[in-house]
């Protein structure tokens, strides 16, 4: 048996809050998703005024770091023209290979969940979606 460890809706939702917190503190607007363990969307949120590009953006980034339990600007280290992972953004029916999707990683290295977030630069995504992991890895 497998013994697994998934996100509650209280948490997901704390995850949310700071990553807007975060996002309010930097002057930007984001969509923030934030998957369970199996993938499946768990909490999220569209800033008022935030692109609606970056919503299907902002779950990607989240598919794409919890499939590979790593955030997503590795993934685009790796998948670079000669890398490892060339082309993997076309795979699993589309994924994002630049920086502002993390796993959730519990205090004990257990992976809970992910987050994505999209709205501004890939650098300010990343920030955003660290304040909303950071959350998690308290726990």
């Amino acid at each position: 048996m497998i013994e697994t460890k998934d996100i509650d809706l209280a948490t997901a939702q704390k995850v949310v809050d700071a990553a807007a917190a975060k996002a309010a503190e930097i002057d930007t607007k984001m969509d923030i998703a934030v998957l369970d363990v199996g993938g499946n969307l768990k909490a999220f949120a569209r800033m008022d005024g935030a692109w609606l590009g970056s919503i299907d953006i902002a779950m990607k980034k989240a598919r794409t770091s919890r499939f590979f339990d790593m955030p997503t600007g590795a993934i685009g280290e790796l998948s670079q023209p000669a890398g490892p992972l060339y082309n993997i953004e076309h795979s699993n029916g589309g994924l994002i290979s630049f920086p502002g999707g993390l796993p959730l990683t519990a205090k004990d290295g257990t992976v809970v969940g992910s987050i994505g977030v999209s709205g501004s630069t890939v650098e300010d995504d990343h920030t955003v979606a660290s304040a909303g992991a950071d959350v998690v890895a308290k726990l």
